[in-house]
């Protein structure tokens, strides 16, 4: 693909994100966020007018803008049912990939001094908007979803693995690798949930007693604790001279320090294990399901392999539209990973039955 082809391309792209931003901004109720989407809309304009003039100077004056009417229509539909703000990263997942091939362009491109600096300014722009999205569901609280959807990816290939290798032992009794598989899998979720629990309790605690600590150093030494932050500010790279300067102008304030110092954890412990070990339990369902409903573990097996990669495939999209990666790239990661590890376990299993003399 030539300059002009890339070009022609990045044109498309904006200019289609454009006519789609503008118009789900326009069904938003939430007049705050109309507008900025409708401003973000407004820039993609931007952008697109930059590869047009960058187009027309290089003799190309043929510029079909591809605009999908379904695409708006059902971002338009699904907006009123779910949160916008997500209906928009799943099907604007391209800034992060467009941010690299801009960057890409920049770096091998034979381009103009001025065009540089355009093309950087646009990357810019499109940090933002990826910026802009990721605080937006942070805020409304829908990071909680990826979250979920991480506790139920462990359910599901751990799980996934240990009903294949049962196979492959009880070839016949598919009712007792469903059993042992729902046993497993609420263990692994009670192990998880506690896990969560202790760590995000243990974190608060281990922070409580650095507050304590740091407060008696306030009383005891100030000095020390502004020490404490200059050394910081040096191991992360900062020039000692403003390393000194900083920590002699923030060290008046106690407040500031203790929380540059200590990490807060704000994450209820609680919340974070009930979550946890819901999600993980979640998960155990679709590759047990089937071993409930079948002769044998034989015709269990591909249904279980088929119904947990439906999940996975479900939980890789959620996780690419809240990380703005990739979705094709993390489907293939998850459920390549969790069908190698559902092999090997069946192996093993078989395995197993063979040094064993096991014939279930």
């Amino acid at each position: 693909m030539d300059i002009t082809d890339r070009a022609l391309h990045f044109y498309q792209m904006e200019i289609g994100d454009y006519t789609t931003y503008l118009e789900i901004s326009e069904s938003i109720k939430d007049k705050k966020l109309s507008e900025k989407i409708k401003n973000i809309a407004l820039m993609e304009k931007k952008h697109a007018q930059f590869w047009k003039e960058f187009l027309q100077k290089r003799g190309v004056t043929d510029l079909p803008a591809k605009k999908s009417a379904f695409k708006i229509r059902l971002m338009k539909f699904l907006s009123k049912i779910f949160n916008p703000i997500v209906v928009i990263s799943f099907f604007e997942l391209g800034e992060s990939g467009a941010i690299k091939e801009y960057y890409r362009f920049l770096k091998t491109e034979n381009l103009s001094e001025e065009e540089k600096e355009k093309l950087k300014n646009i990357i810019l722009d499109e940090i933002e908007h990826e910026t802009f999205f990721a605080r937006q569901i942070n805020e409304k609280g829908l990071s909680n979803i990826r979250d979920f959807v991480l506790g139920m990816n462990d359910g599901l290939v751990e799980i996934l693995g240990a009903v294949a290798g049962l196979s492959a032992v009880y070839l016949t009794q598919p009712v007792v690798v469903g059993v042992s598989g729902l046993i497993v899998g609420v263990a692994g979720a009670l192990s998880m949930g506690i896990g969560a629990f202790i760590s995000v309790r243990s974190q608060r605690q281990v922070n409580q007693a650095q507050k304590e600590q740091m407060e008696i150093i306030f009383e005891v030494a100030p000095e020390r604790a502004v020490q404490e932050y200059r050394e910081r500010l040096i191991q992360s790279g900062v020039v000692e001279e403003i390393a000194e300067e900083i920590s002699s102008k923030v060290g008046k304030n106690r407040e500031a320090i203790s929380k540059l110092l200590i990490e807060e954890t704000e994450e209820n412990e609680i919340r974070s294990g009930l979550f946890t070990g819901i999600a993980y339990l979640f998960g155990v369902f679709f590759p047990v399901i089937p071993f409930f409903f079948s002769p044998t573990s034989y015709v269990a097996l591909p249904f279980s392999i088929l119904f947990a990669g439906i999940a996975l495939t479900f939980v890789a999209v959620i996780i690419s539209v809240l990380s703005g990666i990739s979705i094709k790239k993390k489907v293939l990661e998850m459920v390549i990973s969790a069908f190698t590890a559902a092999g090997i376990a069946y192996g093993f299993g078989s395995l197993m039955q063979s040094i064993f003399g096991i014939n279930i």
